[in-house]
């Protein structure tokens, strides 16, 4: 006697499964329009109708650009590169003991001193530079030293942290073959370490002196130095066609440190 047994379909999920995704989804959908709904909550929805409007006022006067206005910049533009470098320096002085410190395979402590240097870490990267120099100002006062000291400080948790990363990636077969010669810490440390990392070191640093171009710009609405003092001032008048000119300059500029930050890489790497 013969049976025809139902052939049993295959699932990409179980019924639990594909319940509980759904039930993620609705989760996701309600939450989204909660916070919709608190995001808009004191939102002024006559000025939002009228933005393209205002939108399209605003860049009709940015337009020509004040060409003759660039003379002005020239020494803006300096500090703002200074200020990018100078910064880019301390974060790297800085941040490569700290990355040594809180890598597994290089720190003295990984109970007491790596909690440390990831806590630096973590503090460095939390805060933007442009409250980093709202701070700096209020401190030591408005100039290109807040911004310098800005930018290094929240340079330092960007480079420690991916040096230290590639620190833990190094091959430690080198390291134990230096160490089985009889070599003190820090020859380890010299010919089989930073060997190793000194291409990511190179490209880490070249990169972050890229984005902090970009972020010394802005230092400048807060009293930190650079370009943005120029902005803030021509903001503050409403002299569109300079604000447009300002756009320009910056936008050369990061153009041509990106130039230049990719040309360093394909030489270092």
């Amino acid at each position: 006697m013969t049976t025809n047994a139902p052939t049993p379909v295959w699932h990409y999920r179980t019924r639990k499964q594909t319940l509980l995704g759904w039930l993620g989804w609705f989760s996701l959908v309600a939450l989204t329009v909660f916070c919709w709904q608190l995001m808009n909550e004191n939102t002024i929805w006559a000025f939002v109708s009228d933005a393209p409007e205002q939108a399209a006022d605003i860049g009709g006067r940015m337009f020509p650009p004040a060409w003759s206005y660039i003379d002005q910049l020239w020494e803006p533009l300096w500090d703002t590169i200074n200020i990018a470098t100078l910064g880019t320096l301390i974060g790297v002085a800085v941040a490569v003991p700290v990355a040594f410190l809180a890598a597994n395979n290089t720190t003295p402590s990984r109970r007491f001193v790596r909690p440390l240097a990831l806590l630096l870490i973590v503090t460095s990267r939390s805060i933007n530079s442009l409250i980093w120099a709202l701070l700096l100002v209020a401190v030591i006062g408005p100039g290109l030293l807040a911004g310098v000291i800005a930018i290094g400080l929240r340079s330092i948790g960007f480079i420690a942290k991916l040096l230290y990363e590639a620190i833990e990636e190094i091959d430690f077969n080198q390291v134990e073959a230096v160490r089985a010669t009889g070599a003190s810490g820090a020859q380890v440390i010299d010919y089989a370490i930073v060997p190793q990392i000194l291409p990511a070191f190179w490209g880490i640093s070249v990169f972050r002196w890229d984005i902090n171009i970009r972020e010394s710009t802005i230092l400048g609405l807060v009293g930190a130095g650079g370009l943005g003092i120029q902005l803030s001032a021509s903001l503050a008048t409403l002299a569109w066609n300079q604000v447009a000119m300002i756009f320009v300059v910056i936008l050369g500029t990061v153009i041509v440190s990106e130039w230049v930050s990719a040309r360093v890489r394909q030489a270092v790497i």
